[in-house]
């Protein structure tokens, strides 16, 4: 009997068939297991400003504290209306002086005032603040008053004082003399003040005899006093008690510092000028007396208008009592 041969192309398409099946086994759990995977839950994202900026660390020592900068301000702030911190102020030093333009104060007293009105128009048309000294009873003093008055300048009463050089030296007929009462020395003040009502306050006119003595200054002081006006020392005398008795009876007062035109020419003029504009630089303040001389007139309108550039106010004599 023939044995059988085994089928070989029976064997071969089972084991194909094997393998196809194990290949399609393996597929599925990969594509299951896929599946599964994608179905769970999704991780976290991360924020690009985390990956930029790290968590800060906080500090410890003494950088601890250190404060953050400041933003910067916007323009629409009002930071910048007021000065830098980086302005540095000048400060004044106590008892220091410092040369200020314009705070040095000077007045100029123009004695023996009501002789002509062309005296006063001349000087007005210098255009500084100058005060009239007039003396009452001369040709045109009630004229002289009105102008001084309707072109706003300061006046006061020139009183007429006995000297040492009296009688030899003239004095007007109204003047104060040391061997006049006091009741008369009242009244011819009192007719001072009613001739010029618009005085602010008084001077002497010479007088170096008379403003020697205490008991008659009293009178003219207590008149002062009486009637609201200020005095005036024209200082004739280095004796004279008239700024003393004022003090002490209280009446605003001041003193002449310089007189201007002892010798009438254009440089001694403007010499006395230049002391009185350095007192008045030094101390901040000084008074000035001269007189209505063409000469003084003429110089005055030269040199009075540029001393506001040397730090120098002019300013009527009312302004420097106290």
């Amino acid at each position: 009997m023939k044995t059988p041969r085994p089928n070989r192309a029976k064997g071969h398409r089972g084991g194909v068939r094997y393998a196809t099946l194990a290949v399609l086994t393996v597929i599925a759990f990969a594509v299951g297991g896929y599946l599964i995977f994608r179905s769970g839950p999704t991780p976290p994202s991360i924020q690009p400003a985390e990956l930029k900026q790290p968590h800060p660390v906080p500090r410890t020592g003494p950088q601890a504290s250190v404060p953050a900068k400041p933003a910067p301000q916007h323009p629409s702030s009002s930071a910048h209306l007021y000065p830098s911190p980086r302005r540095i102020v000048p400060v004044e030093k106590h008892g220091e002086i410092r040369s200020v333009a314009g705070t040095a104060k000077l007045a100029i007293i123009i004695d023996d005032m009501g002789t002509t009105l062309q005296e006063a128009r001349s000087l007005a048309a210098i255009g500084v603040p100058l005060t009239f000294s007039i003396i009452p009873g001369l040709r045109s003093y009630r004229e002289v008053s009105s102008f001084a008055a309707s072109n706003g300048i300061e006046i006061m009463i020139h009183i007429p004082m006995q000297s040492q050089g009296w009688p030899e030296r003239r004095l007007e007929q109204n003047g104060l003399l040391v061997s006049m009462s006091d009741a008369d020395i009242r009244a011819r003040l009192d007719d001072f003040t009613k001739s010029l009502p618009n005085a602010l306050g008084v001077n002497n006119h010479m007088g170096s005899e008379f403003t020697e003595h205490e008991d008659k200054m009293r009178v003219v002081i207590d008149v002062l006093k009486g009637r609201g006006l200020f005095f005036i020392d024209s200082v004739t005398s280095p004796k004279t008690v008239g700024v003393r008795l004022a003090q002490e009876i209280g009446v605003k007062s001041s003193r002449r510092n310089v007189f201007l035109d002892n010798e009438q020419n254009d440089a001694y003029i403007r010499g006395q000028i230049r002391q009185a504009v350095k007192l008045a630089s030094k101390t901040g303040r000084a008074i000035a007396i001269c007189h209505p001389h063409p000469a003084t007139i003429q110089t005055l309108a030269v040199v009075l208008p540029d001393l506001q550039k040397q730090g120098i106010t002019l300013v009527p004599a009312s302004q420097l009592v106290r």
